[in-house]
Order: C-alpha cells, then sequence, then structure tokens
C-alpha cells in the first residue's frame, strides 16, 4: 500500500508565515510514501521542508506565478496502478478572473470547479485538486475527489486548517481521509 500526504493553500507567507508544524508530524506518523502539494505554496521554502519528509509533487496555483513559475499546472501520478491527477482548479488566467467575479455575486460554485476537474482528468481514478480551501472527500463519477483544504487560511475562515491522506493499494479503491489541524 501507498500512503500519500496531500496539502494544498498553504499561502506562505502571504497568507500565514509558516506551515502548521502538525503537517509534518502527521506525515511522519503516517509515513508518507509522497507528498501532493495542490497548488498555492507561495514560496520554495515549503517544498523544502516537505522534502524533509517525502518525495514532494506539486503544481502550479494562482498564487504560485512569482517564485514557483516553473511547476506544471497539472499532473498525472500512478502509484500502486491507480492514477491520480492533480491540479489547482484555477484554469487560465482569464477563467479564474471570471471565477473571482462569479464568486462575488454567487459565492463558492463548488460544481462548476469539480466539472471543471472531471473534464481536465476524464481517464483517472482520482483527482487532487485545491484552491478553493475547502476539503472534499467523496465518490463522483467513479473518481475519488479529493481536495485536502487549507493548511492554514481555510474556508469558511473560522474552520480549522486541514490536510489529507491517500490511501493507494492495487486492486482495491483508493480512500481518503481529512485530518483536522486544529
Amino acid at each position: 500500500m501507498t500512503t500519500l500526504g496531500v496539502l494544498a493553500d498553504t499561502h506562505i507567507p502571504d497568507r500565514v508565515t509558516q506551515l502548521n508544524p502538525r503537517v509534518l508530524e502527521i506525515f511522519k506518523q503516517a509515513e508518507v510514501n509522497a507528498i501532493l502539494h495542490a497548488g498555492d505554496v507561495s514560496i520554495p521554502r515549503v517544498l523544502d521542508e516537505l522534502g524533509q519528509v517525502a518525495p514532494v509533487h506539486a503544481v502550479q496555483g494562482n498564487r504560485d506565478i512569482f517564485y514557483l513559475r516553473q511547476l506544471p499546472l497539472r499532473i498525472e501520478l500512478t502509484f500502486e496502478g491507480v492514477t491520480l491527477g492533480m491540479a489547482h482548479g484555477h484554469g487560465t488566467f482569464s477563467r479564474y478572473m471570471v471565477d473571482k467575479i462569479q464568486r462575488a455575486i454567487q459565492g463558492r460554485l463548488v460544481e462548476s470547479y469539480l466539472t471543471r476537474m472531471l473534464q481536465t482528468f476524464p481517464d483517472v481514478s482520482v483527482i487532487v485538486f485545491g484552491h478553493l480551501h475547502v476539503p472534499c472527500n467523496f465518490l463522483l463519477d467513479g473518481k475519488l475527489i479529493f481536495n485536502p483544504g487549507s493548511t492554514g487560511y481555510p474556508w469558511p475562515r473560522n474552520a480549522p486548517g486541514t490536510v489529507g491522506l491517500l490511501y493507494l493499494e492495487q486492486g482495491k479503491a483508493p480512500q481518503g481521509e481529512i485530518i483536522t489541524l486544529g
């Protein structure tokens, strides 16, 4: 079995000053084989810290255009024969701006992000994304939809930070777990 640590929307230092130390503790205790960061890392130091625990795979979020522009916008990975697609979820810059306007008028439209992720990754078993700052862990159209939420800047703002673990095993359905940081 492969255990993956999953986080997104760390926003260091633009929203919080440092990575919550519980993140590293949780990933070490779970003995993760790799760590997935679904974007809005903000600065390379975060990836270096995570890399001390396990190999890191990261994608570019809308806040990563300054220091982490080299990160891919989306990636597909395979662990234990299970295919996984990961993107931040914001899409192109113009799509991001349209989403911001829609969110200001109508609130967070989770369904539109889910549709976008399903269209982006039609042939995977697990879809990992960030951007919403809201944890998600459910099956949709036969795929595990997984958003770990945000470690330090969750939505709603009074909610605790969260991270996730993914459990992948050859021939078994992928399982996700959301962990509250407190």
